[in-house]
């Protein structure tokens, strides 16, 4: 088998006062009729940007009601002394503080941050070894660790009690990642994760959440099937088609008229509204216990640290800690890459990633001080969604986390999210992971898949990613050292499949020998895709790493910044003064493409 060539990313780049400057594109490779992947573009009606925030805003809420109620499943026989309205409120408040500012200076990327499974994951181990073990010895077999259920058990804590370890863990997780993000140390280690290594992340983040969508589908697999149908029908068969039929005028001297495609635009909004009228229509009450506990939410409240208890520091949960926080800062970078890839933008560069988590660790931080049981980090499901509906923007990002800081006032207003239904949640999440992980499948071309070392590292570093957390699961004893923090962190990381599959991936890449073009790499420089941004002009490439810059108020800033933290700005050299100097504010305020497609009749 021969390799597929390498195809040239097209992209758009900005004049001097803003406007679009096509580039030249290769005849062979245009094809009017495919769905454009992403390009800069004008600002957006407020009117659609809004829809699409409302799209972000149902993903974002079925990611936190399915990590909410695997967690409070998961917690001793107890209940909160406040409604969980008021904990979901607390979460979507500091997921919309911590998408607004890393929107604003972070990785400068439309990124909506939401927790994931990489903070669910250690919060199930910590709040498990929280349980008292009952030794079973049946017949002459090892000993057997059992959490112990029954009556005769004793020392079973509230809800609240745990609830405040985790939140510990939370803010614990939040110092490290930003720690870490203010030294530089993981953007410098993004520039050596090549396409074998970030590709296997993404098949792996697509795939870590079966088991969790098949459990919310299987609440009723016939609502949970037509979400799903419905979804595949408007963002892919009717993707071209406008609705209703007429135009929308860009906010440019052009006098040109472009259709919308309503249906691919709204393939979020349209599918979950369906589904939850049918719900409703036939009487399918389908929302979890847990969520809908009778103590009345307030309408207003404004979220403060300590609002029912400080979190509770503990060496079992700074154990959980560090795990949440290696464990989302992989994450986190194979979402930049993810998502730079979709916009057609060079690879994040170091100063882009690191203060991205910087960030991602203040809100993580401000997340546990909050109460919430989870902390923040770029959501791949919303990725996903931005992939899906091919469209998405600075602006669609910073409405988004306005919108969250809104339901996070308001408790009671947050407790309507809760009435979605399961199978939705299960739809919504199969989807967009499903997308997450055909793009990993994508990226596989740019390096020489049909080399045997490579086979060998895109399969073990997959294989084991997923057998070592199944292994772990399915284990009849408990791993058992002794000193139950040590217990913690190793179950928490050896069940982390996006952290196996990303540190696998980068040992593997990086010390078994092979070529630069073998690898998916481009003139002997270490970056992601750089194969595809070879083929990409250097002025463009200049261009498009100016979306990475800090906002303009703030460059000017950074030489006032201390020499160890000179790592969160750009480079001189990188600044962006040589090709029309420094894009204003608003500019580029939106990332991914306009509304080329037409109808095809």
């Amino acid at each position: 088998m021969s390799r597929s060539p390498h195809h040239a990313t097209q992209l758009r780049s900005l004049g001097s006062h803003g406007t679009l400057v096509p580039l030249p594109q290769q005849p062979a490779l245009q094809n009017s009729s495919s769905h454009s992947r992403a390009s800069l573009c004008e600002p957006r009606p407020w009117g659609l940007s809004c829809l699409l925030a409302l799209q972000h805003i149902l993903v974002l809420t079925s990611l936190l009601c399915a990590s909410h109620l695997l967690l409070l499943r998961n917690l001793p026989p107890g209940r909160l002394s406040y409604s969980p309205a008021q904990l979901l409120a607390s979460s979507l408040f500091s997921c919309g503080m911590s998408t607004a500012l890393q929107t604003w200076m972070g990785s400068r990327l439309p990124l909506v941050q939401a927790p994931s499974l990489e903070f669910l994951i250690p919060a199930l181990v910590l709040t498990s070894q929280k349980r008292p073990l009952a030794i079973q010895t049946p017949g002459n077999s090892s000993l057997v660790l059992r959490p112990c259920r029954g009556p005769g058990c004793h020392g079973l804590e509230p809800w609240n009690t745990s609830l405040r370890e985790v939140s510990g863990a939370v803010v614990i997780s939040g110092l490290l990642q930003g720690t870490l993000g203010l030294l530089g140390g993981p953007g410098h280690l993004f520039s050596y994760c090549g396409p074998l290594v970030l590709a296997p992340s993404l098949v792996v983040a697509g795939l870590s959440a079966h088991r969790e969508v098949a459990l919310f589908c299987s609440a009723h697999w016939g609502l949970a099937l037509l979400l799903i149908l419905l979804m595949v029908v408007c963002s892919q068969h009717l993707g071209s088609c406008p609705l209703p039929p007429g135009s929308w005028r860009p906010a440019s001297t052009s006098s040109t008229h472009t259709r919308i495609p309503a249906f691919r635009l709204l393939s979020v909004l349209i599918p979950v509204a369906c589904v939850w009228i049918v719900s409703a229509l036939l009487g399918l009450s389908i929302i979890p216990l847990e969520l809908s506990a009778p103590i009345e939410a307030p309408w207003f409240w404004l979220p403060h640290p300590a609002e029912w208890d400080w979190p509770l520091l503990t060496p079992r949960a700074l154990a959980a800690g560090i795990s949440m926080a290696l464990a989302a800062s992989t994450s986190s970078l194979g979402c930049y890459a993810l998502c730079g890839r979709l916009l057609h933008l060079a690879s994040p560069p170091p100063h882009a990633c690191s203060r991205g988590l910087s960030l991602e660790g203040l809100g993580s931080v401000l997340a546990g001080l909050l109460g919430s049981p989870m902390g923040t980090a770029s959501s791949f499901p919303n990725v996903g969604t931005v992939s899906l509906l091919q469209a998405g923007s600075r602006r669609v990002a910073h409405l988004v986390g306005l919108l969250c800081v809104g339901f996070g006032l308001s408790p009671r207003l947050a407790q309507l999210l809760t009435t979605i239904p399961l199978p939705v949640v299960g739809g919504v999440l199969g989807v967009t992971h499903a997308v997450v992980l055909s793009t990993g499948f994508s990226s596989f071309h740019v390096a020489d898949i049909d080399s045997g070392r490579n086979v060998f590292i895109v399969g073990f570093s997959i294989f084991m990613a997923l057998l070592l957390p199944r292994w772990f699961r399915e284990a009849p004893v408990l791993l058992s050292t002794g000193w139950s923090p040590l217990d913690v962190l190793l179950r928490s990381l050896l069940t982390e499949s996006i952290f196996l599959a990303g540190l696998l991936g980068f040992l593997l890449e990086n010390t078994i020998p092979g070529t630069w073009l073998e690898r998916g790499l481009s003139q002997g420089l270490p970056s992601p895709f750089t194969a595809q941004e070879a083929q990409v002009p250097q002025k463009s490439r200049k261009k498009a790493d100016q979306e990475y810059e800090l906002p303009f108020p703030i460059q000017n800033l950074c030489p006032c910044i201390p020499q160890p933290l000179r790592c969160l700005c750009p480079l001189p050299e990188n600044s962006g003064n040589e090709e029309g100097g420094s894009s204003e504010p608003g500019e580029t305020a939106d990332l991914l493409p306009g509304f080329e497609e037409q109808c095809q009749v």
